[in-house]
């Protein structure tokens, strides 16, 4: 560190060259060439499949490139395995941490850094660890057990692991995905100091506002090409965002201020339990109205997922009331509250949401095959089915070849763009949309975005679930943060900051 300036860019600490990646049926790479200086916080941005994860891989030793060469502080390496990148001081933090939960902090840090002498070095192991938290204001206790841990904590394990064996170069996937606005502020805080030691960054992000906050420098990637590599000071969010998508991009949806209507959806009092049996929910109070977006934020964990499932009928209550329209929905099934008019987009898309073998048709009516618009009888009908489903898929712009192609084909943003047309086909008096834009590229995004404005316009109550902080803002009429299953506050969007918000997600409430 050199009395905390940063360090001159100028000296390249990685380069790649032509490098191609493949995998069946799919060109991830195609002849990309990067380069990182030493010193610099190096963004990586791209839409869904752009092929930033792989190249990721390929300087990881996670994936062994087609052709192409790499070349680490002026020698050229052939990676084959994450141990050897980890060897040449080269570490990467996960966007889905690689932590052993059962084991204390001490242990998950070093594991795997080296086993001969364990025992005897584990004072020395310890101090270490100490010093390097010391000097970049991370406070850990080494003897908590990491399951305990929030999740903003066990990220600062992550990155202390790959500091613990001395590492130079550094990767990190979405790293702001589970942070509160306080914690990415600490956690940018961090990276700048680690590169005035001269650590050299690349950062894989999908927010076009943390590139401009963070970065040094920006390289846009596309259909596995590498398109562009720009100084951050000289390009804006509109120009990355054109990069990425390759046309103009709407950033801000414009909404109508609609006066909400009567309650739709009513929650008193509601406790549940999650899967290990701990308290979920913890007398959860809350109202969504129709003609009205609520926007639940909160850090992940806090009860969002034991929530969609209470409110959808997958999940039993321990006590409480949960009204639709007045009527009480309490120990409804889930198919009765769907024939009620609540509709749901899951969090998981592929596993909860979709039969990905089936073909786009059979999803576009899933929970609805009782629906006499299917059926002649007592049999489906191929006839009313093929043509609804040739409406959808016109309708809600599916790139597909027609509606026997099976789901499996299709890209994220399209796969969603299915359940949209499902779950919105039957004009639903409620719709809890959960994350329903993660993992999107921007034009799916802007798409998604618009949908569920029209359907508060046309008279939906909607409460979107959303760890993006920007997209709540963007999209809600009012915030209600959640915090240990309980809602501690509802904003109006007109009153609320990103401040207020991160420190109620944080449990910091007014009165204390």
């Amino acid at each position: 560190m050199q009395n905390g300036t940063k360090i001159a860019l100028g000296s390249t600490v990685l380069r790649v060259e032509n490098l191609v990646k493949t995998f069946p049926g799919v060109l991830a790479n195609d002849d990309v060439c990067f380069e990182v200086k030493k010193g610099e916080i190096h963004c990586l941005l791209g839409e869904n499949g752009a092929g930033k994860s792989t190249l990721a891989g390929c300087l990881y030793g996670v994936h062994t490139p087609d052709s192409g060469e790499i070349w680490f502080n002026g020698g050229q390496v052939i990676l084959l395995s994450p141990r050897q990148a980890i060897d040449l001081g080269i570490g990467m933090v996960h966007q889905h941490f690689e932590l052993i939960p059962p084991m204390s902090v001490l242990e998950n840090i070093i594991v795997g850094a080296s086993l001969k002498g364990f025992v005897l070095r584990l004072g020395k192991a310890t101090e270490k660890i100490e010093t390097i938290c010391k000097n970049y204001g991370v406070e850990l206790d080494l003897g908590s057990t990491v399951c305990q841990l929030p999740v903003g904590k066990q990220q600062w394990v992550e990155i202390i692991k790959t500091l613990y064996v001395d590492t130079v170069f550094l990767i990190l996937d979405e790293p702001t995905a589970v942070l509160t606005p306080q914690e990415v502020t600490k956690l940018f805080d961090l990276l700048k100091k680690m590169t005035q030691g001269g650590l050299s960054i690349v950062l894989i992000t999908h927010k076009l506002n943390e590139v401009m906050e963070i970065s040094d420098r920006v390289s846009v990637m596309r259909k596995g090409k590498l398109i562009e590599t720009v100084e951050t000071a000289q390009t804006s969010e509109r120009e990355l965002a054109r990069m990425m998508v390759g046309r103009e991009v709407v950033f801000r949806i414009q909404k109508e201020s609609i006066e909400p209507d009567a309650p739709v959806l009513e929650m008193s009092k509601v406790y549940a339990l999650n899967d290990r049996c701990g308290t979920a929910l913890n007398g959860l109070d809350l109202t969504v109205r129709r003609k009205q977006i609520i926007g639940l934020a909160g850090v992940a964990g806090n009860g969002q997922k034991e929530l969609f499932d209470v409110i959808v009928g997958a999940r039993k209550i321990s006590s409480g009331k949960i009204a639709l329209n007045g009527k009480d929905i309490t120990r409804a099934s889930p198919k009765t509250r769907m024939k009620l008019g609540i509709a749901s987009i899951p969090e998981d898309r592929i596993k909860e949401g979709l039969l990905m073998e089936s073909p786009i048709s059979a999803n576009l009516i899933l929970g609805s095959q009782w629906d006499r618009r299917f059926n002649s009888g007592p049999f489906l009908d191929s006839r009313r089915i093929g043509k609804f489903a040739c409406q959808a898929i016109q309708q809600f712009e599916i790139k597909a070849t027609g509606p026997n192609l099976k789901t499996r084909m299709l890209s994220g943003g399209n796969l969603q763009k299915v359940i949209l047309a499902r779950e919105t086909s039957s004009e639903a008096a409620f719709l809890l949309a959960n994350q329903p834009t993660r993992g999107l590229d921007i034009g799916a995004i802007e798409y998604v975005q618009r949908r569920l404005i029209d359907l508060k316009e046309a008279g939906a109550g909607i409460l979107l679930i959303s760890e993006e902080l920007e997209e709540i803002f963007c999209l809600s009429d009012y915030i209600a943060v959640i915090f240990r299953g309980r809602i501690v506050d509802v904003l109006k969007v007109e009153e609320a900051t990103v401040e207020k918000v991160g420190l109620l997600m944080g449990g910091v409430c007014d009165e204390q």
